[in-house]
């Protein structure tokens, strides 16, 4: 149980990351590549193909698409502001990214707590709620 425990709340996790970070770069008019909720196959760029593409989108839908749609369905107007996050919103939305993630189970790990990452990564996730409600309080 705590393996998928674990691996839902790590999703999780890196999925909240993303979401607020592509909000972010849409907003703050960089790099459009990523959507903000990926609901249809992207066209391929000219020199791809179109077929690789759509499979590799399929493939993504099937891995992440849950995680995608939990984190829209929390806080689904985030994706309507047109706020530029603030730095401190981003440092602190930074500790659900993976270089923190893989930091944090470095730090168990070289401390002889290996035993402790799966429940770990399951509690550290009950800060997501309290990211999104800060969001909506000072982000809108």
């Amino acid at each position: 149980m705590w393996i998928l425990g674990a691996f839902v709340a790590v999703q999780l996790q890196g999925t909240l990351y993303n979401y607020y970070y592509v909000i972010l770069r849409n907003n703050a008019g960089g790099d459009t590549t990523s959507r903000i909720i990926e609901t249809s196959t992207p066209v391929a760029f000219p020199q791809e193909k179109q077929a690789h593409v759509t499979l590799l989108f399929n493939l993504y839908k099937v891995c992440y698409g849950v995680f995608d749609q939990v984190i829209y369905f929390l806080d689904r107007k985030a994706s309507l502001s047109k706020v530029v996050f603030p730095n401190w919103f981003m440092t602190l939305l930074s500790f659900y990214g993976l270089g923190f993630q893989l930091l944090l189970i470095g730090v168990l790990l070289m401390s002889g707590m290996g035993s402790e990452i799966l429940p770990f990564l399951v509690y550290y996730s009950l800060g997501i709620p309290l990211l999104i409600l800060i969001r909506r309080l000072f982000l809108r």
